[in-house]
């Protein structure tokens, strides 16, 4: 169902150097990346929460994390300083959402109000498994 998101072009464009200023700010989401964040925001909007402002630095430390844990075949939580969500084998952004928000601590990392910012990850080992990362922070 999802093609090799390690293999994608998710990297900011750099070339003109008057981007580069605003790379801290913006980054190229991929659409399953793109449809996590929206499914996040949703549920937080719909428990009168503000939305997740998505950050290139926590977009950056998922997509290592996800990709880590498709290449090793293993489900474990990051060792940096955030909140994270991770989870394996759901097969669409509905689902993974859909499963952290049926579990009390995931749960509590997407509708805590302390959390402003988001990076998120998907990526798809050979057999099809999908690893899934959400990452939170102030």
């Amino acid at each position: 169902m999802f093609e090799h998101l390690m293999t994608m072009a998710l990297l900011l464009n750099l070339a003109d150097p008057a981007q580069a200023a605003g790379a801290a700010r913006e980054v190229a989401l991929h659409p399953v990346e793109e449809a996590i964040v929206t499914r996040t925001n949703a549920e937080r909007q719909r428990h009168g929460l503000p939305v997740l402002e998505v950050d290139v630095e926590l977009v950056r430390s998922a997509r290592h994390h996800a990709a880590w844990m498709t290449r090793t075949r293993t489900l474990r939580h990051t060792t940096k300083a955030v909140a994270e969500n991770i989870a394996m084998g759901q097969t669409n952004s509905q689902e993974a959402v859909r499963s952290w928000m049926n579990s009390p601590g995931h749960r509590a990392n997407i509708l805590s109000p302390g959390h402003r910012k988001i990076g998120v990850a998907a990526y798809t080992a050979a057999d099809g498994t999908v690893y899934w990362c959400q990452q939170f922070v102030r």
